[in-house]
């Protein structure tokens, strides 16, 4: 890989740290850091980029050091997943402008992906999503992209901020997403007029209230993503106190680190960034814990991943042949992490929960299926 240390700050969080500070099998003995002796990332599986750019949400922020109290916590938790290999090459440098930074994460992002490794990065303002998705943008990448949020930043904008780089990521073109998946909104946030036409373009929201209420169907939209979005403020205030300007309702914490965790399970994601955290109005560092518990479970979902066979591999799959409503469909189940997977009448498998196998054992037509039709046509 190049090297990329003149776009990091040049004192890594791990430098100021007692030597010796962590147990043997805690994160902070085993993570890989970039230090000015060494940084060894050639086999890293996952590379953990901090950014703390503000200036997406308000011009006159300070940049920010909230990814470093994140890290004090994740090396403290215990590494359960010793065969994956975790790098962590610090904090992107503030640059004059809100431009500079942008372009210096992006610049890390796409060497990251160019290396086929997963981008990890802890922001900032929520905008710096858009920089995940130009790396693929930049690669002429189709991609399928989720993200989980309160709100949803289609505000029309002179210039691009954490209120409308949702606009850009849409409807620019030529365009790079083949889907979207918005999670967890709460409506009373939301313009009504801006879903329906959303919906039209067959994208998918999933509101707050029927992700909590079938969590474990959200799992095959991540499946599917090759980028995820989570902004810290889809999660309730008094499970992450720094949400200000958050809701007294949202996620909780457990259901956070699920949905990071089924990120962690796709084979296809390769770029997955939390943002909207600010240390400077956390209470007793309780967003911070969460943050880093979200990132072990990711951690620990890419373990999952790793196990799983090939579509292919028939024998490691349970085959259901289902007849709903004069279609016939094939569902499959991995006798390894007990995932579904439906066949579609264009002999494409897509994944899907054991609740569309349910609903099509009574005859029922999934959404899920019919969404995927809708798509097709």
């Amino acid at each position: 890989m190049l090297d990329l240390s003149a776009f990091f700050e040049q004192t890594h969080f791990i430098e100021t740290t007692q030597p010796g500070g962590y147990q043997s099998m805690q994160l902070g003995a085993n993570i890989r850091c970039a230090t000015g002796k060494s940084f060894d990332w050639e086999d890293a599986e996952i590379v953990i980029v901090g950014c703390g750019e503000w200036r997406g949400a308000d011009a006159t922020m300070a940049y920010s050091n909230s990814a470093d109290v994140v890290r004090e916590h994740l090396y403290k938790l215990f590494y359960w997943h010793s065969n994956v290999v975790i790098a962590d090459a610090g904090n992107i440098r503030q640059g004059a402008r809100v431009d500079d930074t942008r372009a210096a994460l992006l610049a890390v992002l796409q060497e990251i992906h160019s290396a086929g490794k997963i981008a990890l990065v802890i922001g900032g303002s929520h905008d710096l999503t858009l920089q995940q998705y130009n790396v693929f943008k930049k690669a002429s990448q189709m991609i399928v992209a989720t993200v989980a949020d309160m709100l949803i930043d289609l505000d029309e904008a002179e210039v691009t901020n954490s209120g409308s780089f949702l606009m850009e990521m849409l409807t620019e073109t030529p365009n790079f997403l083949s889907h979207y998946s918005h999670l967890a909104f709460q409506s009373y946030y939301a313009h009504p007029h801006m879903v329906e036409t959303l919906d039209k373009l067959r994208f998918d929201f999933y509101r707050l209230g029927k992700v909590r209420e079938r969590i474990e169907d959200i799992e095959p939209v991540l499946r599917t993503s090759n980028l995820f979005s989570f902004d810290m403020n889809a999660v309730r205030y008094s499970d992450a106190p720094a949400n200000i300007d958050g809701s007294p309702n949202g996620l909780n914490g457990e259901e956070a680190c699920l949905l990071t965790r089924y990120a962690g399970m796709s084979n296809n994601l390769s770029s997955f960034g939390i943002y909207g955290y600010n240390d400077l109005n956390d209470t007793h560092n309780m967003t911070a814990k969460l943050i880093s518990q979200m990132i072990w479970y990711f951690v620990d979902g890419y373990l999952v991943r790793k196990t799983e066979a090939k579509l292919t591999e028939r024998e490691e799959f349970m085959v259901f042949n289902v007849a709903f409503t004069e279609n016939d469909a094939v569902f499959l189940k991995s006798k390894r992490t007990n995932r579904w997977w439906m066949r579609l009448p264009d002999l494409t498998y897509v994944p899907c929960s054991y609740n569309d196998y349910l609903e099509a054992s009574q005859d029922q037509i999934p959404e899920r299926w019919l969404r995927e039709q809708e798509r097709l046509m």
